[in-house]
């Protein structure tokens, strides 16, 4: 991979899949497309958004979790796991995986909220 900091180096590994944003936060990047994140970069490794169903795929390619340490705080984020090393070399079946992580965002309430779905509002009736 290519340094961090630099907006193109997803570019050809992206490709397939379309256009990307790189954004820094929380001393790594999340990967976005159309406003939503759907994968993060930590110390190095890409991690995509998972589903309970999606996750499997994951796990049965030997891929875990995202672990991280910050200053004060350590956890594990299980809705990301780390991409397969073989899928570095191969970007058609990157761009595959990277469509199903994008479709696990547009399920995330966030991205409900950003959709911009009607709201309800409660009306009265007038008296006659």
């Amino acid at each position: 991979m290519a340094a961090k900091g630099d907006p193109d180096r997803f570019d050809d590994l992206f490709a397939p899949f379309g256009r990307i944003v790189v954004r820094r936060m929380f001393g790594g990047e999340g990967l976005f497309r159309d406003g939503l994140m759907f994968a993060i970069v930590h110390e190095d490794r890409l991690y995509f958004k998972t589903s309970e169903e999606s996750r499997q795929a994951f796990i049965a390619e030997g891929a875990g979790p995202l672990f991280y340490k910050f200053k004060n705080a350590e956890g594990v984020l299980t809705s990301y796991y780390e991409l397969p090393d073989r899928l570095y070399d191969d970007p058609d079946e990157l761009a595959q995986w990277a469509r199903a992580a994008f479709a696990v965002a547009l399920q995330s309430p966030t991205a409900k909220k950003k959709r911009g779905d009607p709201k309800v509002k409660a009306v009265r009736k007038r008296k006659a």
